[in-house]
């Protein structure tokens, strides 16, 4: 009994020390009360912060620093320099076409801005204990010299002046974007930076996207009556009216959350629905006819069929309510509510996953870009796929036309290796033979080509977790992602976190498989060798070609209708993944990875062969499949 006992406490204890693993990693915390008011018909924001900051690190801080992000809506910023520079970069596209590289959004459009459409942030002053600070102004970042330093483990409280014009829409925030949305106001305010386990992260605003600290939000903004706000939050005062003047009063408040959005037009529609007790979802829309009217209605149908499936693949979203908001110049995330172009459902499901690999767990995208865009394309197409399948052909607000594509793509689908992956792996795979990819360790302001962050991102950061699921199993990977979640949600969580969780759920070693997929640009390619005869069976052997080793599976099938998967693992893994699916498997021992060839025996003579087949679910991200099959003829 006794050691019964001491076994189930062990357990308890293992289970105790995975979900706390995190625990001795401080956080910065914050506290805003954000009082501003916004001309309409001058575009200038005013407003007021009063901060209480806690200095939750065992450092003294003898400085801090805010972002001024509009600042870079101004000629020869640095986000403009950049922009142009790039631009400079000549791409061929899939076409054949050359296409300058820069981001179609901003090109060089910062450069011909006139004084009443550029944005810019102006700090008039910082007062810590009644005493005004010094201030340095480097563009997009503003320097505080603090006269008293904030000593480890204490508050203070920060009062702050800013005046902002909002810039013509340029990118993700502005006014009068292309759709006619007047206020698309994102990165409006003084954000402070987050100070981690790293230091200051003072990344100046070029392109890429944004890093924050932990707190409380209590924002009230005050413009003409007339106007709708959408927001982070929750609304305080929905019954508010206009005073004399007609001008309303907004108030909301989010907890646990690093950023604040909001935006506001005179002809946003409002739907909402209460999903589930205490969560709400909304949808703001600029309402232009009945085809718009039945979109946005079924973003709100969509994103709450689909909710159950997210939270059990990817964990419980925690916060009382998400605002899908139009406006900005695309897809951008922001903490309880995304800006979107339009309604578009993978747009839709990318921007909400956001709230898990942004929001909740908040990775620093400049050093880690993969582990927030990757991981949501990877859950994108998951879900999408997932609603394709179970509703999408059912939504009422869609056309008979709309259904017909719908159920013509889920059969197209069927036929796609990897089914569900199939965008992401297509995108890595370019980036591998365009000759430009660089390793995804990469900070992300400092690729030599915004094709390369992007396809590394987004797609290469995607596959990984495909090629994670084939290296243990996609059930493992699932319970990797869960487990991840759980122990990381709140807590800037970086690459060797995330394998160190991976380790741990599935018993398998993955150093290597980090060090290849994210700091180096070497792939995988393995083709069928060689294949000879024995009295019993059929020797066969395979070669590896890429740089990068991988556990290897091959299907042999047989005339007679049998089949068996050979399973090859890697020495550098220290362990085999558990089966999947009813497949036969046969277990070889495991390669070394320096071996440029393997072989082993088939169970049945050569004279029996029908196919040989490496990696039959197509998982492995092989640069060159042409070489994976072979037909054996009768």
């Amino acid at each position: 009994m006794k050691n019964k006992v001491l076994s189930i406490l062990a357990i308890l204890l293992a289970i105790s020390n995975f979900a706390s693993a995190q625990a001795d990693r401080w956080q910065q915390h914050i506290n805003y009360n954000i009082k501003a008011g916004l001309d309409v018909n001058t575009n200038i924001v005013k407003g007021t912060e009063d901060i209480v900051y806690d200095n939750n690190s065992t450092d003294t801080l003898r400085k801090v620093y805010f972002h001024l992000y509009w600042n870079a809506f101004q000629p020869n910023s640095v986000m403009d320099i950049r922009s142009r520079e790039l631009g400079k970069n000549m791409l061929t596209s899939r076409r054949g076409d050359q296409i300058p590289d820069w981001d179609a959004r901003v090109k060089d459009r910062i450069q011909n801005l006139n004084p009443e459409e550029i944005g810019y942030q102006r700090v008039s002053q910082v007062l810590i204990g009644g005493k005004a600070q010094q201030l340095v102004e480097h563009e997009t970042i503003l320097e505080v010299q603090l006269t008293q330093p904030i000593l480890p483990k204490t508050s203070v409280k920060i009062n702050l002046s800013f005046e902002a014009q909002v810039p013509k829409q340029i990118r993700r925030s502005g006014r009068d974007n292309a759709e006619g949305v007047r206020f698309s106001m994102s990165q409006w305010y003084p954000k402070m930076v987050e100070y981690d386990y790293q230091g200051w992260n003072t990344n100046p605003y070029i392109a890429r996207e944004f890093y924050g600290v932990w707190g409380n939000y209590d924002v009230t903004l005050q413009l003409d009556q007339n106007y709708t706000v959408a927001a982070t939050g929750v609304l305080q005062n929905s019954t508010a009216t206009g005073n004399a003047q007609g001008v309303k009063s907004w108030n909301f408040k989010g907890n646990n959350i690093h950023d604040f959005v909001w935006a506001a037009d005179n002809k946003f529609k409002h739907l909402s629905k209460e999903v589930r007790k205490g969560l709400t979802l909304h949808v703001f829309y600029k309402q232009k006819d009945a085809k718009a009217d039945s979109a946005w209605a079924n973003v709100l149908w969509a994103t709450e069929k689909m909710l159950p499936y997210m939270e059990k693949k990817f964990g419980a979203y925690p916060y009382p309510q998400y605002s899908f908001i139009q406006g900005g110049d695309g897809g951008m995330e922001y903490a309880m509510a995304t800006l979107l172009k339009g309604p578009g459902l993978g747009t839709v499901f990318h921007e909400w996953m956001h709230s898990w690999y942004q929001h909740i767990l908040g990775t620093n995208e400049s050093l880690f870009p993969w582990m927030d865009e990757g991981f949501t394309s990877y859950a994108e197409e998951a879900i999408s796929y997932q609603y394709d399948m179970e509703f999408g052909a059912t939504s009422p607000f869609i056309s008979e036309r709309e259904k017909a594509q719908i159920l013509a793509g889920n059969e197209r689908a069927k036929t796609q290796l990897p089914a569900v992956q199939y965008s992401n792996y297509m995108g890595y795979l370019n980036l591998a033979k365009s000759g430009l990819e660089e390793p995804m360790s990469t900070h992300s302001d400092h690729y030599n080509t915004n094709f390369a962050y992007s396809s590394a991102s987004y797609s290469k950061g995607g596959t990984f977790l495909g090629f994670l699921g084939y290296i243990v199993g996609d059930s493992v990977r699932d319970k990797i992602l869960l487990n991840y979640y759980n122990t990381w949600k709140f807590k800037h969580p970086n690459a060797n976190d995330f394998m160190r969780v991976a380790e741990k759920t599935s018993g398998i070693q993955l150093q290597w498989f980090k060090e290849y997929w994210m700091n180096s640009t070497k792939t995988v390619d393995y083709g069928l060798n060689d294949i000879q005869a024995t009295t019993t069976g059929a020797i066969i052997s395979i070669q590896r070609i890429g740089k990068m080793p991988a556990p290897v599976e091959v299907l042999v099938k047989y005339k007679d209708g049998t089949s068996e998967l050979h399973y090859v693992p890697l020495d550098l893994m220290l362990g085999n993944k558990l089966a999947e699916g009813n497949a036969n498997r046969v277990v070889h021992p495991e390669c070394k990875w320096v071996q440029p060839t393997y072989t082993f025996e088939t169970t049945k003579p050569l004279s029996t062969l029908k196919s040989i087949e490496i990696d039959p679910s197509h998982r492995l991200p092989d640069v060159n499949r042409t070489n994976n099959k072979l037909e054996i003829p009768n």
